[in-house]
């Protein structure tokens, strides 16, 4: 990738960034381990992002 980035691709990328943690432990807590992890877990060797 570039080493120059446009803001809106970068904004993009933050967004990934961000959406890429795991749940809070204490909502596992509340659901009694109803809700174990984040459905949208994403390595950035495994599966890449597209449209970025």
């Amino acid at each position: 990738m570039a080493r120059f980035k446009h803001v809106a691709r970068k904004l993009r990328l933050a967004a990934a960034l961000k959406s890429n943690r795991a749940i809070p432990i204490w909502v596992s807590a509340k659901t009694r381990l109803r809700v174990r992890r984040g459905f949208s877990l994403r390595n950035w060797r495994r599966s890449k992002l597209k449209n970025i």
